[in-house]
């Protein structure tokens, strides 16, 4: 990424750290800076995050590991990773109208990783994501194995869980990702 690429993400990220305070009480936004700063395969991941129309934001610091975590904050599941199958599994199996890739591979592609449930409740804890949309997250390997892959949203102030074909593809569904760095 060029320099001038990374400074307006940079300065769109910081724009975001001082509008939403909330999603990560108690850390500075210098020390941030300096550590998306010297980790260019963090930044890379963050770009096309935002890209894909994520809006990335700091949500996590575990002072024991020393590792921040970035999540997409999107209102709704990001506009550019919808319309997905599961992972390549479930895409190689559709015979006929096949979506364009997958949530896992695309997740990898971009050097992410799909919330587990735990992580996508932990979220809905810092505002209110999916009111119209759902987000595939990363499935149990017995679920996974039986053909089936998770799905969660946001209805009636309640966070809901949810199975489909692993194999199926919506409009309206999507994935969020998460960085560690």
């Amino acid at each position: 990424m060029d320099a001038s690429k990374a400074a307006e993400l940079l300065g769109t990220l910081k724009a975001r750290f001082e509008k939403y305070p909330k999603r990560h009480q108690g850390i500075t936004w210098p020390p941030v800076e300096a550590r998306l700063k010297s980790s260019p395969k963090a930044l890379d991941a963050l770009l096309r995050m935002e890209e894909s129309g994520g809006e990335p934001d700091l949500i996590a610091y575990d002072k024991a590991s020393e590792r921040y975590a970035y999540c997409d904050c999107s209102a709704e599941s990001p506009s550019g990773r919808r319309s997905l199958c599961y992972d390549q599994v479930a895409l190689d199996s559709r015979k006929e109208n096949k979506p364009a890739g997958s949530a896992v591979g695309m997740a990898l592609a971009m050097g992410i990783e799909l919330l587990d449930e735990e992580a996508y409740r932990t979220l809905q804890g810092l505002g209110k994501f999916d009111l119209k949309t759902s987000s595939w997250v990363r499935t149990p390997e017995g679920v996974r194995s039986l053909g089936g892959a998770l799905f969660c949203d946001r209805r009636y102030e309640r966070v809901f869980i949810y199975h489909n074909g692993a194999d199926s593809y919506y409009a309206a569904r999507g994935f969020r990702g998460r960085l560690s760095f």
